[in-house]
């Protein structure tokens, strides 16, 4: 597989960070909210379930690192969120209702995953297309 070590070392940054921000969002779910100065939540379990989910795509991306070539789904799921997430933000942002400082919420969990990210769904699209057509 092309660029394979490449993907593994992407799929591993982002199954560490993921965890991490999922443990610290479950832990501390008003953190977001304190750095953008939005008002707290009045149910910040709300923010913490969305960390749960954030920390389980971690897991997900650890399996793409182990076996890089068999992983198209995962990353094609991941980079998915990685645009609807900023797609949010910005209705958020232009309607008024988040400040500009709340975009460290998209530049570090999306933005930064996107190029990475497409770049393993362009060297990784042939051989699971291939496949998909031979279990058909």
């Amino acid at each position: 597989m092309k660029r394979s070590k490449f993907h593994q070392i992407i799929f591993l940054s982002a199954g560490c960070y993921n965890l991490f921000w999922g443990i610290y969002s479950v832990f501390d779910p008003q953190w977001f909210f304190r750095i953008s100065k939005i008002p707290l939540l009045n149910h910040p379990q709300i923010f913490a379930s969305l960390g749960m989910v954030v920390g389980v795509y971690g897991i997900l991306y650890f399996e793409v690192a182990r076996r890089p070539s068999e992983g198209f789904l995962i990353g094609a799921v991941g980079l998915l969120g990685k645009i609807l997430g900023p797609l949010g933000w910005a209705y958020f942002y232009f309607n008024g209702e988040w400040p500009l400082r709340s975009i460290v919420l998209i530049l570090t969990n999306d933005l930064i995953w996107w190029i990475p990210f497409f770049i393993y769904l362009l060297d990784t699209k042939d051989s699971f297309f291939e496949d998909f057509k031979g279990r058909t």
